[in-house]
């Protein structure tokens, strides 16, 4: 996968990871990320071996406790506003929240290549 692609993905995780805090409280669990994961893989067309899957998952952990500060929607439907349903679990790229979700994964995935 290419950086964008990456970015792309790990925003999906983080979203997926706010989701998941609004309607229960809590975190997504690693078995929930992983499938998140592969359905976003499988969905998108996309390649992604499963040490590079497990990275973005691990990531994912983290900058959902950054993107919670955020502002954005706190509630199921605001955050589900975040995808464009129409087609799938697609997150929606004209929201400014989406894009700033993604500015933060993109920014940390390419911190992270400079080490």
């Amino acid at each position: 996968m290419d950086d964008e692609t990456r970015g792309e993905l790990l925003a999906f995780l983080v979203v997926g990871q706010l989701l998941a805090y609004a309607r229960s409280g809590e975190w997504l669990r690693t078995d929930h990320l992983i499938e998140s994961c592969q359905i976003w893989v499988s969905s998108n067309g996309a390649r992604c071996d499963w040490l590079e899957r497990a990275k973005l998952v691990e990531a994912s952990k983290r900058l959902a406790d950054e993107a919670y500060a955020l502002p954005f929607p706190r509630d199921e439907a605001g955050l589900l506003k975040l995808f464009n349903l129409d087609g799938g679990w697609f997150l929606d790229y004209r929201s400014a929240v989406v894009q700033e979700i993604y500015s933060l994964c993109s920014a940390r995935l390419g911190h992270a290549g400079n080490h």
